[in-house]
């Protein structure tokens, strides 16, 4: 009898009761006022960081392509529904400060004060063309996945029609990457230059409403956003095509002999992945309340790297779990939570440490225990009994005399 997808994929299941008692302990312990507003936007954060985990998974853990890129689709997610945020914040601003005049201004005066208000700092007040869908958030707001699809679709067309394999491809992301960041510094790049945009937690058309509240709305959309990103790239990893994609990134010359074109597989999985990394970027920065190019400088890409191979390749809820442990004790060392420890002749400061930590954590997880945290729950989990049809033979799937004794 064929089997659902859920009964097939237990931990499915399991991972979404997980997220909905963790969303539902959060709310009420929000709501109590024991935990603090900026508390329950890092938590917020970090599910937005566990959903850029689950696609670098599936790309990386799955697909076997090392992207060190995809935290720019992450950020340009955040831009893309940042200039609206800003432009409508600004908008509000500009409208009620100009109210006062005499005369009431034209829609021109408007904009132009809008664009000396949002430009300023780069000694500009004209609004560049990317800017063009700015005050039409219909418009506008598609872009956070429009546009990482866009480059994500050029940039692996290019590639993967090249057959660019391994360490090279690698090489190609993270130079892509590295573009766009010191593209994005530049003052005439049309998004503030090393400025950024910055405000981004006031939302339009919620002035009187609290952070507090807005902190809540938005970890309920990191949440409901990354229940669905775990469900469908699940969805994707447990068919046909996670079969053939988990392929690839074990023999890909033998997939591509059996007739499937490899390319065009690696592809999608490589377009769909950098949409995902927007829709988390575009939740992520209104928590954070400014985005500037050092978000999308390569380093972050190989931190994505790490979170997934602490957490554990190959399997989604590890993703989730590393992105959140090491998101979470990055907040704690970094943010002044852990103490120093002092040693006699020197005094350990964690926040100038923190990144030592990290990488000693990431290499000893590679030498000694190379699946991960996730991989913990092999040790609880029963192994599967071979179910096996044939004579006894060295071929695979045959039976082996060993098994065939009692």
């Amino acid at each position: 009898m064929r089997r659902t997808f859920l009964s097939a994929n237990p931990s499915v299941l399991w991972f979404l009761l997980a997220l909905a008692l963790v969303t539902l302990g959060v709310t009420v312990m929000a709501e109590a006022g024991t935990i603090s507003t900026s508390f329950v936007k890092t938590l917020g954060k970090t599910l937005c960081l566990c959903l850029i985990a689950v696609a670098m998974d599936v790309v990386w853990g799955y697909c076997g392509i090392l992207s060190l890129g995809h935290f720019a689709f992450f950020g340009i997610g955040g831009y893309a529904i940042g200039m609206w945020l800003m432009y409508a914040r600004t908008e509000e601003i500009v409208a009620l400060s100009l109210a006062a005049q005499a005369l009431p201004p034209t829609a021109e005066e408007i904009r132009s004060a809008i664009g000396t208000q949002i430009f300023g700092v780069v000694g500009s007040s004209e609004f560049p063309l990317i800017w063009a869908l700015a005050d039409r958030p219909w418009l506008q707001l598609p872009m956070i996945v429009l546009l990482p699809g866009l480059l994500a679709l050029v940039f692996g067309w290019l590639a993967f029609r090249s057959r660019v394999t391994g360490v090279y491809l690698s090489i190609l992301t993270q130079a892509m990457t590295l573009a766009l960041s010191l593209y994005l510094f530049q003052n005439d790049s049309g998004l503030r230059g090393n400025n950024g945009l910055s405000g981004l937690q006031n939302i339009p058309g919620l002035k009187g409403v609290g952070q507090d509240r807005i902190s809540i709305w938005f970890f309920w959309g990191s949440a409901a956003a990354l229940a669905v990103g775990y469900v469908f790239f699940a969805w994707i990893v447990s068919g046909k095509m996670g079969s053939v994609i988990r392929a690839i990134r074990d023999d890909e010359a033998r997939v591509r002999f059996l007739g499937y074109h490899v390319e065009s597989f690696k592809l999608f999985v490589f377009t769909v992945t950098a949409m995902v990394a927007g829709v988390a970027g575009a939740l992520y920065y209104p928590q954070a309340g400014i985005i500037n190019p050092a978000e999308i400088a390569p380093i972050a890409s190989i931190y994505l790297a790490v979170w997934v191979a602490i957490g554990g390749r190959g399997r989604l809820y590890g993703a989730v779990i590393g992105a959140a442990f090491v998101s979470l004790l990055s907040s704690w060392f970094t943010g002044g939570g852990a103490p120093p420890v002092p040693i006699g002749f020197y005094t350990i400061h964690w926040t100038d440490w923190w990144l030592v930590l990290l990488g000693l954590s990431f290499v000893a997880v590679t030498l000694f225990f190379p699946k991960g945290i996730g991989g913990l729950f092999d040790l609880v989990q029963p192994r599967p009994v071979a179910d096996r049809q044939g004579d006894y033979g060295p071929d695979a799937g045959a039976w082996r005399r060993e098994e065939g004794e009692p």
